[in-house]
């Protein structure tokens, strides 16, 4: 289980990043760029966005606790995490892949 104070922590620990307010939402992105994750406390669930290749292997991982937004954003590969039912590790290794993709993709 993850608290809302570990993620928050978790989602800031990366390099340039800062908290937004996104809708009911708190919204974590790199400084410059676009968003990597968000977080609900209501029900203390995080969306992470990947590719949909990242967002499948992830989603095989713990296909209960880890699965695609239901919603167009999901069919690009926003990915809901379980917060209170999925390790830390996996979910410090999605964040991690998240950000690194907003950090290494080049402005148009």
């Amino acid at each position: 289980m993850i608290t809302e104070e570990e993620y928050i922590a978790m989602a800031l620990s990366f390099p340039n990043t800062e908290q937004k307010p996104h809708f009911d939402r708190i919204g974590f992105k790199v400084i410059g760029k676009r968003m990597f994750t968000t977080y609900w406390a209501e029900n203390n669930t995080a969306n992470i966005f990947l590719s949909v290749k990242e967002q499948t292997f992830f989603c095989k991982k713990d296909p209960s606790n880890i699965y695609p937004v239901p919603n167009k954003w999901g069919e690009k590969g926003a990915t809901t995490f379980e917060l209170d039912l999925v390790s830390k590790e996996i979910i410090r290794e999605g964040l991690g892949v998240a950000y690194n993709t907003v950090v290494m993709k080049k402005k148009s």
